[in-house]
């Protein structure tokens, strides 16, 4: 072979030997792109997405998985009601192989599941089959851990309401998408998903438990069908506890019957008694139609038509206008509504929100009963608290306005802030309001409201015993037993309404299921229990400067009711 030809065969070796190694450096690049480019595929599926391809699964369920509600708060930033991420499961039952394998399966891990109608649902072809919402950690643990193909677990959400029954009337409860049905959450619904930051209610939930600890206490003690009650700011009309009973856990809301979920404190209506009294006095007062100093002929019951008024405990004889009101005259009430009228009447209690739904932030609220033709004995009826029929906020609000100094503030479930001062409306002259302070105090230290005392607090209120209409009339043993008060009366600034319904009496209470016998004691100790709490400071009650403050006023003004306010 030549030299010629020889170099000619090493030039195209050569050639073939670089030709070989570019086109295998280039397979090999190729190669090592597309297993990178599958690497980082699957870390991202692994790793750093939950569940499922987003593709994979259809709008609607993508929407509800990632959509979530703002918290609800109480006052002081205590969570109410919060979403908390969980997992729903689905089935492609196109890759589902033994139906009946992989629903007894489930039901290993889903014991409440039925196994025969999941394995029939298995078997029809359906591409997103629902099979259980809000999967707790454990058990998605181990539907993963079975690995069957064609289960797949999707981002869900679940409301979750970690106080349970304790505000479950006002915070409500959602369907399992979150849409709220009842209390706030159904009323502010739109902006809880809107997701503008925390919803703060005027809820202090450590004010919500002690009221409802003492009504659960005193509703178990006389054996009541229910409860309700109330602490309302007089100064604002920020309610900081409502409480109805019985009542029921907002996480279980399905389970819970028509009277769990039936809000007596709002939605309740209800004759309520001697409480009105305040109302018809302070009216009587305001109007110039009696003075302290006035008596009122108590020595007989009135009749009229077919209708008797009587005194419950009846004193027989001239009470002076205090004495009228610490005892609970009927007879003396119903006298103050004549020498008011009953045109007067009306138009105050509609003045003061009586006659139509209280303007709070729930839907669960209740319309007042009142007569539409206003007769003489509807005027005499009304003054002592029957005849027209509202819930205990409207009374609550009511008697807010007359302890306050005059002005009636709407009520709000929501705090306010600092710097927004509530656009009252005057109801009453703040001479009245002093006078009632006065009067409501002489209540508690002398009359039928002795049991709602708290000492250093000052508490002063008014007593409500009302029998309950059913067929053929009233019933005697059917009692609506309240007390509502305020503290600390030199001052006020809360008001407190505690309500049994039909309440039995006790050897306690010597056989009485009255108001000052069942209603007061839960005031009383519930305003020794939230007084430190709200940081209202303890008087001395005896001290010249009190006495001077709540009774020199009512001595002056009074000549009948002088002797009694002295002792």
């Amino acid at each position: 072979m030549t030299d010629r030809r020889r170099t000619r065969l090493e030039g195209d070796r050569k050639r073939a030997i670089e030709t070989g190694r570019s086109r295998l450096l280039f397979t090999g690049a190729v190669l090592t792109a597309a297993f990178v480019a599958i690497g980082v595929r699957l870390i991202d599926v692994a790793l750093l997405q939950a569940g499922v391809e987003p593709r994979d699964l259809p709008p609607a369920q993508l929407a509800r998985g990632t959509a979530a509600k703002t918290e609800i708060t109480d006052r002081h930033g205590v969570v109410l009601a919060v979403n908390l991420g969980t997992a729903a499961l689905y089935a492609n039952t196109a890759w589902i192989t033994d139906a009946d394998a992989t629903a007894s399966a489930l039901a290993g891990v889903l014991p409440d599941l039925d196994v025969a109608r999941i394995a029939e649902r298995l078997r029809v072809p359906e591409r997103y089959l629902s099979l259980r919402r809000h999967l707790t950690p454990s058990e998605q643990y181990e539907i993963l851990r079975m690995g069957i193909p064609g289960l797949v677990l999707e981002p869900d959400q679940r409301r979750v309401y970690p106080m349970g029954n304790l505000a479950a009337h006002v915070v409500g409860f959602s369907d399992p998408d979150g849409k709220g049905l009842a209390g706030v959450e159904r009323q502010f619904d739109s902006e809880l998903r809107a997701g503008s930051g925390a919803l703060v209610l005027s809820l202090d939930i450590r004010i919500q438990h002690v009221l409802r600890h003492e009504l659960l206490a005193a509703m178990t003690e006389h054996r009541a069908a229910g409860a309700a009650g109330l602490v309302l700011d007089a100064t604002n009309g920020e309610v900081l506890a409502m409480v109805s009973l019985p009542d029921f856990d907002p996480n279980r809301a399905r389970s819970a019957g028509a009277e769990q979920r039936f809000n007596r404190a709002a939605l309740g209506i209800y004759e309520m008694g001697s409480t009105f009294k305040i109302l018809s006095t302070a009216l009587a007062l305001d109007a110039g139609a009696v003075t302290l100093s006035d008596r009122i002929d108590a020595r007989r019951p009135i009749r009229i038509a077919r209708f008797t008024i009587r005194d419950y405990h009846a004193k027989e004889r001239w009470l002076s206008v205090p004495e009228v009101f610490i005892y609970s005259s009927n007879i003396g009430a119903a006298k103050l509504g004549l020498a008011v009228g009953g045109k007067r009447m009306r138009r105050f209690l509609d003045d003061l929100g009586m006659f139509r739904r209280v303007p709070v932030e729930i839907g669960e609220t209740g319309r007042p009963l009142f007569p539409r033709r206003w007769r003489e004995i509807n005027t005499m009826t009304v003054s002592f608290g029957h005849g027209v029929a509202v819930s205990p906020l409207h009374l609550t609000s009511a008697v807010a306005a007359v302890v306050n100094g005059g002005m009636l503030n709407p009520p709000t479930l929501l705090k306010r802030p600092p710097e927004v001062r509530p656009k009252g409306r005057r109801v009453l002259s703040r001479a009245t309001s002093d006078k009632m302070r006065r009067l409501m105090r002489l209540v508690v230290v002398e009359g039928t409201g002795s049991k709602a005392a708290a000492a250093g607090y000052l508490v002063g209120g008014k007593t409500g015993t009302a029998e309950q209409a059913g067929r053929g009339g009233y019933r005697k043993k059917r009692l609506l037993s309240s007390f509502i008060a305020a503290f600390p009366m030199h001052r006020p600034r809360y008001v407190v309404l505690a309500l049994l319904d039909q309440p039995r009496g006790t050897r306690k209470t010597h056989g009485y299921a009255t108001g000052g016998w069942v209603a007061a004691p839960v005031v009383g100790k519930t305003v020794a229990r939230i007084g430190p709490l709200l940081g209202v400071k303890p008087v001395d009650e005896q001290s010249q400067q009190i006495e001077r403050r709540m009774r020199l006023e009512l001595v002056s003004a009074s000549q009948g009711g002088q002797e009694h306010a002295s002792r």
